[in-house]
């Protein structure tokens, strides 16, 4: 099994090669190819690769495949014996991505 560990807006995720995984919303259109280059962690045959912070040889390619609304989050506001309430709420952005392969630079 291969895997990494990568960072996407300031959040990490672990990421499996031919697999689909919902992270923060990617301003870029759907079908686009990126390439990441901030690997933390890198897992190849009982071979485990730490960067510091990160590792310059590995990178992984991603797809965009679709942008989704994620559920409602309710955000209420009270203060006590004031008659103060405020309810409010939004629907975070996500992107569904597919991880399409690691990329290993060679020196």
């Amino acid at each position: 099994m291969i895997y990494a560990i990568v960072n996407i807006k300031d959040k990490q995720f672990k990421l499996i090669e031919n697999q689909y995984i919902y992270v923060p919303h990617f301003c870029e259109n759907v079908g686009k190819k990126i390439i990441l280059n901030q690997v933390l962690l890198f897992y190849k045959e009982e071979k485990l690769f730490l960067g510091n912070p990160f590792l310059e040889k590995i990178s992984v390619k991603i797809e965009i495949l679709q942008h989704i609304k994620g559920k409602k989050i309710l955000i209420f506001k009270k203060k006590r014996r004031k008659g103060y309430q405020v309810k409010n709420g939004f629907r975070p952005l996500f992107s569904k991505i597919k991880i399409i392969s690691f990329l290993e630079k060679k020196q």
